[in-house]
Order: C-alpha cells, then structure tokens, then sequence
C-alpha cells in the first residue's frame, strides 16, 4: 500500500495558507474551527468534540486517564495483563486476569477477579488468588475448572485452579480451591503438585475434560514445546507427549479443544498458543494448528499455524464455551479475549491510574471449512449489541482519488462501533482516519494487495515507542474489490473484524474517539456503502 502521510502532507499545506491568510485572528479561529482535511472546509466541531491531543498535554498520568477505555476491561488501578479462561457459575462468568497493585515499584501478580452475565460488562470484584502467600512466589496464569464430577476429592462443583508459580526463577505448578464460587480460593496443602524437573520456562497450564477417555487433560507451555500431561484428579499428573515447534518463539498460554463445522460435518481438535512470528515477518500472537488429538498425542494437519487475530495486541489469548449450549453446541460455537498489548512494549505503553492496556471485546468464534482448510472465524460477541446506543446511519457516497473528507456520520461519544462496505475497484484503495493531527489512526482496505491494514504510525504515542510499534499490520481478505468492516474504537484500542470473521486486526492505539473520522480515496475513486457509526455505552468495571 502507499504511504499513509500522503494525504496529511497536503492536509497541511492548505494548513498553512490559510493560516497566513487570517494571521491576525489566529488565536480567536483556532479554538473554534477545524483544520480543513481536503478542499472543503470541515465543520465546526459538535459541543462534545474537543481538540486532538498531543503528548504534551497528556505527559501525566492524569493526563493519559483520558485514554482509559470506556469498553474494554481494566483494573481500577495497577497493572493488568493476562486473561485466565471464564467459568460459568450461578449464572454468571468469573474472568480472572493477571494484576500486579505494586507495580512499578514492585514485582509479581495474583490473580484479579471480574465478573458478568453478557461477557460484555465485566465488573471488577477484587484479588481472588494472592501472591506471595504460600512461600512459592507469585501466581501467574493458568486455568480453572468447575470440578463437577468430584474429581479432585473437594465436593462436587468446587471450582479447582491450578496456576504456575514462580519463586527465585523457578516455575512450578500449584493448586487452589474454591468453595465460594470462585470468589476467593483457598491453597491445596500438598503444592506444588508438579514440582520443576529442571526447565526454565515451564508454566500456563491449561486443563481441559477428555470425555472421551473420563481424565483430565493438561497443556503446559515449556519454551519451544508444549507438552501433554493426563489425570484422574487433577493433583497427580503423568506425562503423555509433547508438541515442539521451533519457529515461533517462547510458546505461552496454550490451549487445546473441540470443534466441529455444522455446515460439513467434518470435526477437528485445535491446539492453540501464543506465539512470536516476528522473525517470519509477522506478529505476536494467538496461533493455532488444526488436527487429531488420541488421548495422549497431538498431530498437527500441517507444520504452520493460522492466527486468530493479525494485529499486534492480541495476546495470552483464552477461548472457553458456554455450557448452556449443550454438547453438540458446544462444539460450534466457542468465544475468546485477549490481552491487548504486547511485550515488546508493554511496560512503554502510557496510562493513567492504571498500566498494561486492556482486555479485548469478547469474540464468538466458529469453525468452517475454507477452500478445503478448517479454519477459525471471529466476529465481536452478538450480546455487544446491547449496549449500543442509537445508530447514525448515511446513504452511499463516493470519494475522489486524493480528496480526504469528513464522513457524514461522527462519533460523539468516547466509544463506538462504526460498520461499512469499502469498494475500491480497479487496485485503488480505502483508508478510513480516526482521530486527527499527531493522535491519528488509519485503518483500510488495499484492492490491489487483497489485505486490510492498520496503521497506527501516527497515533498519540507512536513517536516515543518501539519500531516494532511502527508495523503496519495486514490480514489477508478476499481480492474481489470490496469488503465489509465492522471496526471498534475506544480510547485506547481499535479492534477491525470483515464482515465474514475470517480476518480481524486488535492493536492497541491511542486516539481521540471524539476527533471525527474521515475517508480518503488512494489510485482510483472509491466507494462506502451501508455506512453506521453506533456509540457503545461506559462500561464502569468498578461499579457494584
């Protein structure tokens, strides 16, 4: 694609003229109108809008509060980072992440506790699993169960967690029980119950029910390899197999399940991890293999992975089902959240109160069969819906090669949906800008090279992080001159799904929801059809 400051370097010439032009009233007109973005003037901002914001004027950490998101979850305060799998219980989802009420000062996590009954609104409910508390070290991720057939000797329904301590370096594996629901849990007497056979990295157990053999089943992420371990009880673990795979950097968060695709038939185990495909010119990530799962082996369909999401922040990636679906839906339908941030920069990112970034939007996630490959398809969670606001909606229109205009819907708001059908025939090609000035974001569709993108080169932030911050990031699409986004803005992330879920784009990106939005035609005229743009409403994670 062509360069993504073609456009603001014209944007700014006009700039300049017409600031020479009324010289004289530059203090009084700059506080009331907009800097015009092509030949038409834009106009004025709506009594909501305010001006972009720049690094300065967010060099604080009060400052950079303005970024909290108003729809993903954060903590009240502290460090957040990775999500653990949701378990249903009493009609409600308990998410634990990942939360450190020392950081910067201080090292180690335990286990955050938040709730919800949509799997939209979560409301944060305080530490559930403590650090420091059982002479192992801190807690880090892992997964929990609800043991309903007794298993584990607790009673039946307790919910049993295992989680990777660490201590001095070392990772071992350590079990806790609840019997509040998940509210508070208490520690096992015999942890750790698998002790370190001597590997550096060794951790992120994932357990999962083989109904097919009656036994538990666990994923551990050991460096380049994961391996496979069985039990009837899950505290005495024996070791099955393991899965190696070289080229994609330190393997974490792992996964491993069952689904089928209700169209054809055909039923496939996926193992997934989070994975670093940096050196093959990708991302860090949710990989995944499709395969056969025998009760103590994987074997992979194919050596290389797909990815769930082509962005840069989709991180520690956890998918779970809903148990109301029954047996057979269960395995049509999963859902998944991630972690949005990354850690090649994660401790750079700014924020206020809190640090770390945010949690996605939860995703629905099915399994269809593409041109003869099974692949996982994504799109946000149907329940989102309820908390959208009224929808602006604009006939179609078309966009000029070059021109940059004001689309006719703007956000008002500090979050929303915004939904359209870019056509750009003929290898043109669509950027759509959020924000403007110094705290822009472009997401687009380039006809010619079949890829959406987003660039974030020129967010609030860019300037003052890594290069690897810089990518532009790209997901493949079908080359038919069209494509439908359904794209998620909050203040600081951008979450880009097409219309079919078989791409999507999460980065982290710091922008000014309320700055307006603008469509820009590069190599040919291009198109927007059924355009909406939806406010999403607050979504208050330290409310009652």
């Amino acid at each position: 694609m062509t360069d993504a400051t073609t456009g603001r370097r014209l944007g700014r010439a006009r700039l300049g003229i017409l600031v020479s032009l009324v010289a004289a009233l530059v203090a009084v007109i700059l506080v009331i109108v907009l800097v015009p973005r092509s030949e038409q003037v834009a106009p004025e901002p709506s009594p909501t809008s305010t001006p972009a914001p720049t690094p300065d004027a967010f060099a604080t950490p009060e400052g950079w509060e303005r970024f909290r998101p108003v729809f993903h979850l954060t903590p009240e305060q502290h460090w957040i980072n990775d999500p653990q799998r949701p378990v249903f219980v009493d009609g409600e989802w308990r998410l634990y992440y990942l939360y450190n009420a020392d950081y910067p000062e201080g090292n180690g996590t335990e286990w955050h506790l938040a709730t919800s009954t949509d799997m939209v609104t979560w409301k944060n409910r305080g530490v559930a699993i403590e650090k420091y508390r059982n002479g192992l070290g801190d807690i880090l991720t892992g997964s929990a169960v609800v043991d309903e057939r007794n298993t584990a000797g607790f009673g039946a329904g307790a919910i049993v967690a295992l989680a990777t301590q660490q201590d001095d370096g070392v990772q071992r594996q350590s079990l806790f029980v609840s019997t509040d629901g998940g509210t508070t849990f208490q520690d096992y007497e015999g942890n750790p119950v698998m002790d370190n056979p001597g590997a550096t990295d060794w951790r992120d157990p994932k357990i999962v029910w083989d109904d097919a053999r009656g036994r538990w089943v666990m994923v551990l992420a050991e460096g380049e390899r994961l391996g496979f371990y069985t039990s009837q009880n899950l505290r005495e673990w024996t070791y099955a197999s393991d899965f190696v795979r070289t080229d994609y950097g330190l393997l974490e968060c792992p996964d491993l399940f069952e689904m089928v695709d209700p169209t054809t038939g055909r039923r496939t185990w996926v193992l997934g991890a989070s994975a670093d495909a940096s050196s093959l010119g990708g991302t860090t990530g949710f990989a995944y293999w499709t395969g056969a799962w025998d009760g103590e082996r994987f074997t992979a369909d194919t050596d290389e992975p797909q990815w769930l999401d082509g962005g840069a922040d989709f991180y520690a990636a956890v998918t779970w089902d809903d148990p109301r679906d029954g047996d057979e839906g269960r395995l049509e339908r999963r859902y998944a959240l991630g972690w949005i941030n990354n850690w090649a920069y994660a401790r750079d990112l700014p924020g206020g109160a809190w640090q770390g970034g945010s949690l996605s939007t939860t995703r629905e996630i099915v399994l269809r069969e593409i041109d003869g490959r099974l692949s996982l398809l994504s799109q946000p969670i149907a329940t989102l819906e309820t908390r959208e606001g009224e929808s602006a909606t604009a006939q179609s229109f078309a966009v000029e090669p070059g021109d940059i205009v004001d689309l006719p819907v703007q956000p008002r708001t500090g979050g929303y949906r915004l939904r359209a059908r870019l056509e750009a025939p003929d290898a043109s090609e669509v950027r759509l800008r959020f924000g403007s000035g110094d705290a822009e974001v472009t997401v687009g569709y380039d006809a010619g090279a079949g890829v959406v993108f987003l660039d974030r080169r020129h967010d609030a932030v860019a300037d003052a992080m890594p290069e690897t911050y810089r990518e532009v990031r790209t997901a493949p699409v079908e080359a038919d001159g069209s494509v439908t986004l359904d794209i998620l803005v909050d203040a600081s992330s951008i979450e880009v799904f097409t219309g079919d879920g078989r791409a999507s784009l999460t980065s982290a990106a710091y922008v000014d929801t309320r700055a307006g939005v603008t469509a820009e035609a590069v190599g040919g005229a291009i198109g927007i059809r059924d355009l909406s743009l939806t406010p999403l409403a607050v979504n208050d994670p330290n409310a009652p």
